[in-house]
């Protein structure tokens, strides 16, 4: 089967609360899968592969073989296609662990789009850093505040 992989990461100032918007179409189109991930803290670059291997983990579990993945990072795809090194560390550990899913399918492509093209997976992406800093607001709301006095 195969697939078209849109991802995008995003965060909310850089390092920031990140997520993961993830949109796999088959062949003709139809949509079979959106995923957002709420990732904790990340800079863009890390949401940005950790978006690629979340909807390369999902091509996997739908039974995809051929699997281009869509990205409007230039830095993701030109690292992944070999054009620039990865000297992040962090990185390098994402990036081998991207490539070994990769290897699983009979034909792998990473393609830069642009950002206008991605809007969906964007929009993924950027909606559940929003719905979970609005949780954490709300929660903070509800919990009495933590103090160091131990005195009670």
């Amino acid at each position: 089967m195969k697939v078209s992989v849109h991802t995008d990461g995003a965060c909310s100032g850089n390092p920031g609360p990140a997520g993961a918007g993830v949109v796999i179409t088959d062949s003709r189109g139809n949509i079979l899968r959106r995923i957002k991930s709420f990732l904790g803290q990340a800079t863009n670059n890390v949401a940005e592969y950790c978006a690629l291997i979340i909807g390369l983990r999902e091509a996997k579990r739908l039974g995809a073989t051929n699997v281009t993945c869509w990205t409007d990072s230039e830095l993701l795809e030109k690292q992944l296609n070999g054009e620039y090194k990865i000297k992040n560390a962090r990185l390098r550990a994402l990036s081998i662990e991207a490539m070994q899913l990769a290897r699983e399918f009979a034909h792998f492509s990473v393609r830069k789009v642009e950002r206008e093209k991605n809007r969906e997976a964007d929009k993924l992406a950027r909606k559940v850093i929003k719905e979970n800093l609005a949780r954490k607001g709300k929660d903070k709301k509800r919990s009495p505040r933590k103090t160091n006095d131990l005195s009670e």
